[in-house]
């Protein structure tokens, strides 16, 4: 398409000097102007395709733009030389009009050698700068000497570079997080699953009697419903974190729900002889929420702190406005959670100072179920300060 533009250009141009010279000399003058013009140009033009065409085999941008140069110069003075000749003019006026095609073919080649200089500095740096990329390296950085497309070119591939960087950085940290949970979740399971076939291999060899063999099946039970429930718990925060749940969100009157989860848990906490107690009041704006999600967040929270709590100690849950929603918290008075494992409780499986001892009798995901719910309500979870014991406080979005 552009070949046939260029010669469209060319027939256009001699045309256009060839009836210049035949208004402003003669016909005879028009006619050879534009045949002179007609075969420099045309000569100039095919030397150009081809040159186009072996720009493959071309290394070189800067040589590229040296031989365009220089064939344009080269064939335009041998054509003005052949047409003085055949016009008969003096050998002073070719040689002039050739000293002076020289001269402007020589301007012409300074003025592309010092435009092009900074541009193919520009080109240097990014290449040079993406080379780098390829051989692993992230903290590159691409400059250019103006506000061009080059430049444009340049701040692309630092954004390229840039977002590189961070999707291997998530991907790292993803692959350290799977690899953390393949350990955790082995570490969890090898102890259950070494008792179970100690126990059943107790049992198949019986050299036990009846009395040792129901208390074999009993920790055997005990042992598979703590198995079901980090089966459970794993499948339910997978779902959570890959947002395959469906989500009833409704008006939730806070006072009703905790309520509720309260009563449940308070044969478990009367055993440890551990008061629980509510602070919710009655005109509080309901919550925008799934009412059964957000139970299972209480129901976690409240045994966690019954598990950490010691013989008469308490628990309270409250709730109240925080301007643009609510925030409901859960307090005991058990032994307290260490600042530096405050940031890291929400993982799953985190074992670390006190977060270890807190994880005790439980699947150790509770929390990480936590977060992924209230997170996925639009709300956030966290520790609060707290003189003694634990304050949980996660924030909800009002109705």
């Amino acid at each position: 398409m552009r070949t046939w533009a260029g010669i469209a250009g060319l027939l256009l141009a001699s045309v256009a000097g060839g009836l210049l010279f035949g208004v402003v000399y003669s016909s005879h003058d028009g006619l050879l102007m534009g045949a002179y013009m007609l075969v420099c140009g045309g000569s100039v033009v095919a030397t150009v395709e081809v040159l186009k065409r072996q720009r493959g085999r071309a290394r070189s941008l800067a040589r590229q733009l040296a031989t365009g140069v220089a064939v344009s110069v080269g064939l335009t003075t041998v054509g003005v030389g052949v047409i003085a000749l055949l016009m008969f003019v003096s050998p002073h006026d070719g040689l002039v009009m050739a000293v002076l095609l020289i001269f402007a073919g020589a301007l012409g080649a300074y003025a592309v050698a010092a435009l092009s200089r900074g541009p193919l500095d520009d080109l240097r740096v990014v290449r040079d700068g993406l080379r780098a990329v390829g051989e692993g390296r992230r903290t590159v950085r691409l400059e250019t000497g103006a506000q061009d497309e080059l430049a444009e070119l340049a701040e692309a591939a630092r954004r390229m570079v840039d977002q590189l960087a961070q999707g291997e950085s998530e991907r790292d940290a993803a692959d350290r997080g799977r690899r953390d949970l393949v350990a955790a979740v082995s570490h969890d399971l090898r102890t259950p699953l070494t008792s179970l076939r100690l126990l059943s291999e107790a049992i198949e060899s019986d050299l036990v009697d009846a009395e040792t063999r129901r208390d074999y099946v009993e920790q055997m039970s005990l042992h598979i419903r703590s198995l079901s429930a980090l089966v459970e718990d794993l499948f339910e925060l997978s779902r959570l974190e890959a947002g395959d749940i469906h989500w009833s969100l409704q008006r939730v009157a806070l006072d009703e729900l905790v309520c509720e989860t309260v009563e449940a848990m308070r044969a478990q906490a009367d055993l440890k002889r551990i008061n629980v107690a509510t602070a919710v009041p009655a005109d509080l704006a309901r919550a925008w929420a799934d009412p059964e999600r957000l139970q299972r967040v209480l129901f976690n929270l409240i045994q966690n702190a019954i598990r950490h709590t010691p013989a008469d100690g308490s628990v309270t849950v409250m709730a109240e406005p925080n301007g643009t929603g609510v925030e409901v918290e859960v307090a005991d008075t058990g032994e307290g959670l260490g600042d530096q494992d405050r940031d890291r409780a929400f993982e799953p499986f985190y074992r670390g100072g006190n977060g270890g001892a807190r994880s005790r009798g439980g699947s150790g995901l509770g929390l990480a179920i936590c977060r992924a719910i209230v997170e996925a309500h639009g709300g956030r979870i966290w520790f609060a300060d707290a003189p003694s014991g634990t304050r949980v406080r996660f924030s909800l979005p009002a109705a």
